[in-house]
């Protein structure tokens, strides 16, 4: 028994560590980011620097803006949602209701393994289809835009927002269904008034999560969406993030406009934190109310 006792206490210490070094490592990625992008917000100002619409750190005297890259985050964000959040709806309540065993155990791996497809891999999927279509509909546009940009992200969120929402929906008690069946509701009826709301928690969180990796995405959206430093409302047009800002211009940044990249990726964590607390909130809140 002893021995067991040891084991068991030897594995709770392991199992502390391992959370700790999570917390700690958190807590070192904030000391540095805050640490380093704080203090030159307020030496720019703050509203200079959050509200400022000229983005020119080579220029004598520089302009440290990045309310361009701030719209177009969550320019192409909206749009994603817009285009992607009902279809991975729909398709969460097709897998969960509709489909059958042996066409669920068909699309349900190949929605898993979109998650792990490398976001570049998107990225050239996009470049080489999206971009020339566009560019076609459009003869104006260079096809690198809003709209190509908004499409890719769409597709990219659509495996995060359809597991977690039949996940959500599969919890459901099925009494639910049957107690509204037994009163006369038909089958669709019973899936859109009953079930899908009994499930709002859970679905809304699942959204939630699609906005923070479409906001957090990088790599793809850099070779899509133009990446032109501008306030602009036309989708055919090329726009920058806040994640395509740090990662075009840190390799060759240095001084001021290295500290200005670092203070982006501040403005950028702390959009992460929120909708990362966000989602807590609506989970926290789910659970008390189931």
């Amino acid at each position: 028994m002893k021995g067991r006792d040891f084991k068991e206490d030897f594995m709770k210490i392991v199992f502390m560590a391992a959370s700790a070094l999570s917390v700690v490592a958190f807590l070192f990625i904030c000391y540095f980011i805050f640490k380093n992008g704080l203090p030159f917000m307020a030496k720019v100002g703050f509203g200079n620097f959050l509200f400022g619409t000229k983005w020119s750190p080579s220029v004598n005297p520089p302009s440290y803006g990045i309310l361009p890259m701030i719209f177009g985050s969550v320019y192409i964000t909206a749009l994603a949602c817009l285009i992607g959040v009902p279809i991975a709806l729909f398709s969460s309540i097709y897998l969960t209701w509709e489909a059958s065993p042996k066409v669920h155990k068909v699309i349900k791996p190949m929605i898993d393994l979109m998650a792990g497809i490398p976001s570049i891999v998107y990225g050239f999927f996009a470049l080489q289809t999206i971009v020339p279509i566009i560019r076609e509909i459009f003869p104006s546009s260079k096809g690198t835009s809003i709209l190509a940009a908004g499409i890719l992200l769409a597709i990219m969120i659509l495996p995060t927002i359809i597991s977690i929402a039949e996940a959500a929906l599969r919890a459901v008690p099925n009494k639910y269904y049957e107690a509204s069946v037994a009163l006369g509701a038909s089958h669709s009826r019973t899936v859109t008034k009953v079930m899908f709301p009994a499930a709002r928690s859970g679905v809304l969180a699942a959204v939630i999560l699609g906005i923070g990796r479409a906001i957090g995405e990088t790599m793809a959206v850099v070779l899509v969406a133009g990446n032109q430093p501008r306030i602009t409302t036309d989708i055919t047009k090329g726009i920058r993030t806040l994640t395509t800002n740090v990662v075009l211009e840190m390799g060759y940044s240095s001084g001021d406009h290295r500290l200005a990249l670092i203070a982006t990726a501040t403005v950028l964590f702390v959009f992460i934190l929120i909708i990362n607390g966000a989602f807590q909130f609506v989970k926290t809140r789910g659970t008390k109310n189931g």
